[in-house]
């Protein structure tokens, strides 16, 4: 079954809502983030990337850092940019980006089920990212950035979730990408009851985005666990903030590759090194290629796009990791022909996701900051769902999800 439990979240008043909106910490340098929240007192960028408050020399992850957050959110409550709802309550989160929208629950999941692998995950963990998570969300006593859940798509959890968006919404705003959002607070005991039960007939339910996220709630949890005598299992420190989405809404984008050398080898050698292993059908001239389908690449080098499709027999269809395009990309070129061996930590390999177009890609070919540049089909939900159901992981980099669910719309408190 799937716990996903209504809480007092806290929130901005509807006013606000759209100025303290911000992307997750993640996906923005510190140097981004600045720039920002320039001229925004209220934007959430000072709790959830708190640096930017202080001198820019200093180490993100310097104890300093997290003081801060806690400071500025202490701050955010008390001028009331942010305020707690009196009841527990779920939230319903909608994004539109241009025909795509995705609407889910905002409740907070069990530790014990992700502890169980009733929440599964794809991806291996980093421990310096996990204590960055611990640090920041120890600190501030909260939790600011949902995990980010799928699930497979439940027609009783749709027709409740139809019901509940049919009245006027609490927020709704764009953003400057463009991306609406819009947020329904749900506060009626009888339907935060079937909500409630129609998620526990829910099997199990998928890290979609924020494995570092969950982990580090599990680790917190130990700690406070271990500092509390009179430790029930209800405390809030039990639960982390997720919004679950059902799998058929996700949008996967793809999760290309860039790489600053070709290994101590000429563009020429090189080609005819893939050629081994990959049919290469050069674009005419000034065309790019933007992979069409599974098992198809671009290649962007030496000033010219090209289309790379694996060779019969090199692809192991029946492994469902081995035959992902980023495994592919991996295991027959990166690592053999160009020495990335560990994706995860090599400075020579970059990552260039979703909504960056093809372009990004050629810049930074053509700007002489990268040699060589992969263009992938994106992965699907299906992979990811049956890859996690196997107990396996994904690649680094396999999947970007887009839209990004937004930071500060909802806390939850420890």
């Amino acid at each position: 079954m799937a716990i996903l439990k209504p809480f007092r979240g806290i929130r901005p008043p509807p006013a606000l809502a759209a100025s303290v909106a911000a992307p997750p910490y993640d996906v923005l340098s510190s140097a981004q983030a600045r720039v920002l929240a320039a001229g925004n007192p209220h934007s959430f960028l000072h709790i959830n990337k708190p640096e930017i408050d202080l001198e820019p020399a200093l180490d993100p992850h310097d104890p300093s850092v997290y003081r801060q957050g806690a400071k500025n959110l202490k701050h955010f409550l008390a001028a009331g940019i942010l305020r707690q709802d009196e009841t527990e309550c779920y939230y319903i989160y909608r994004q539109l980006m241009g025909t795509h929208v995705q609407t889910g629950l905002m409740a907070v999941a069990a530790v014990d089920e992700y502890e169980q692998g009733l929440i599964k995950k794809h991806e291996f963990t980093r421990p310096d990212k996990e204590d960055d998570r611990v640090n920041h969300m120890d600190h501030l006593d909260a939790q600011v950035g949902p995990v980010f859940l799928t699930f497979r798509t439940d027609p009783d959890i749709a027709a409740l979730m139809a019901s509940s968006t049919a009245a006027v919404p609490d927020y709704d705003f764009s953003d400057s990408d463009g991306v609406r959002h819009v947020l329904w607070v749900v506060s009626g005991a009888e339907r935060i009851a079937a909500i409630e039960l129609a998620f526990r007939q829910v099997p199990c339910l998928y890290v979609a985005d924020g494995h570092h996220r969950a982990a580090a709630a599990t680790r917190l949890r130990r700690m406070r666990q271990a500092l509390n005598p009179g430790h029930t299992g209800m405390e809030a420190y039990n639960y982390f903030l997720a919004v679950a989405f059902p799998h058929e809404q996700m949008q996967i984008l793809a999760y290309n590759r860039v790489v600053k050398d070709l290994y101590g080898r000429t563009a020429e050698a090189f080609m005819q090194q893939l050629n081994e292993k990959f049919v290469l059908a050069p674009a005419p001239a000034g065309q790019r290629c933007e992979p069409t389908e599974p098992g198809s690449f671009g290649m962007y080098l030496a000033g010219r796009w090209y289309r790379l499709q694996p060779r019969a027999g090199v692809v192991a269809d029946s492994d469902p990791v081995a035959s992902l395009d980023v495994s592919i990309l991996q295991d027959h070129v990166l690592s053999p022909l160009l020495g990335i061996g560990n994706p995860r930590t090599d400075t020579r390999i970059g990552f260039i996701g979703g909504v960056q177009s093809q372009q990004a890609l050629e810049q930074g070919v053509n700007s002489g900051e990268y040699a060589v540049a992969f263009a992938c089909y994106p992965s699907s939900i299906e992979n990811l769902l049956a890859i996690a159901d196997a107990g396996d992981v994904m690649p680094p980099k396999s999947t970007w999800f887009e839209p990004k669910l937004k930071s500060g719309l909802v806390l939850h408190l420890l």
